[in-house]
């Protein structure tokens, strides 16, 4: 059997996987965890594995963090996750650590038509890809093709430089420096608190007027979601306004990744945001800022661009790695 997991700042999945090549996206047996409610990844696995005994013989955890030798402390959560202590806890003699971009890229390999939406069929070419995700973070990876086979690269790109594209942007990233006392990262303006933060831009500067009634649903709930809903409601011009400020932002920021890999094989558009926003992505905004890129922008516009449908992708990839690794 094969274990993987999906960690990430809000929930972690952890399934068993049959070690065969075609059953890779169908877990045996599946759970989510709050991963906020629990000290370590550690502990979620000793839960799972008691409840779920089997003859494990690999496998892998996408992690949203920067994995070095083996370990990594997590941006989003107060853990230190160690390959050799799950490697114990699970009873394997290695457990592969990567980073949860390279596992979701892992799992693209192996996802169906009715898994992703077309936001633009672009030209088809062999060539790099890359895959770009909005969460509880933001996440960036390269997905680099040998002429053969696609290799995944991880990536900490999210947090990279927050780039203005336009004057009110540049406003945004005055504001956003204030508030975090220096360096402002893409994930800043672009993952899910990103939207609380453009909003509480838009609220704090008088650019728009914040309605009572979302004040108090932002006060007593997620600041997140109660902005989103009121956006996609069409219930609030402020949300609306912040909603519009996002999508360009993600569209500039794919594609500059696209820029930068090259990836005439397609840009993904990954993480929980984009499913929940697609009605928004469809207007066209986000691919006119994917496409502005100057010089570069016949290049640009040509590179496919799919959503991601199925959140279960980087557990399918994590999945597919530990097959891989086993079978070597």
């Amino acid at each position: 059997m094969i274990l993987a997991g999906d960690i990430g700042g809000t929930k972690t999945n952890v399934a068993l996987f049959a070690e065969d090549a075609q059953q890779l996206g169908t877990p045996i047996n599946q759970k989510s965890f709050p991963s906020k409610q629990y000290h370590s990844l550690n502990a979620i696995i000793e839960e799972y594995v008691a409840a779920n005994p089997a003859e494990v013989h690999a496998s892998c955890f996408g992690i949203a963090g920067p994995v070095v030798g083996g370990r990594v402390e997590t941006p989003n959560l107060a853990w230190t996750v160690d390959g050799d202590a799950l490697a114990r806890t699970i009873g394997v003699e290695h457990v592969a650590l990567i980073n949860d971009l390279e596992a979701t890229a892992y799992g693209i390999e192996g996802l169906k038509d009715e898994q992703l939406y077309t936001l633009s069929a672009g030209e088809a070419r062999e060539g790099h890809r890359t895959l770009i995700a909005a969460g509880t973070g933001l996440g960036m990876a390269g997905i680099f093709w040998d002429g053969q086979k696609y290799r995944p690269i991880a990536s900490e790109g999210g947090h990279a430089d927050f780039a203005p594209s336009n004057v009110e942007e540049i406003e945004l990233l005055r504001y956003l420096t204030d508030k975090f006392h220096g360096h402002v990262s893409y994930e800043r303006a672009l993952s899910g608190p990103g939207l609380f933060n453009i909003y509480s831009f838009l609220r704090d500067t008088k650019r728009a007027e914040e309605p009572a009634w979302l004040a108090e649903g932002i006060a007593n709930g997620d600041k997140t979601a109660a902005v989103s809903k009121a956006a996609l409601g069409n219930k609030a011009e402020i949300a609306v306004k912040a909603l519009d400020y996002f999508v360009l932002i993600y569209g500039a920021a794919a594609g500059n990744l696209a820029l930068t890999f090259k990836s005439i094989g397609g840009l993904y558009i990954g993480g929980g945001v984009a499913p929940k926003i697609i009605e928004k992505l469809k207007d066209g905004s986000f691919m006119t800022a994917f496409q502005d890129k100057g010089r570069m922008s016949a290049l640009v516009g040509a590179i496919p661009v799919h959503v991601v449908l199925d959140d279960k992708t980087a557990l399918y990839g994590a999945a597919r790695c530990a097959f891989n690794n086993n079978s070597r």
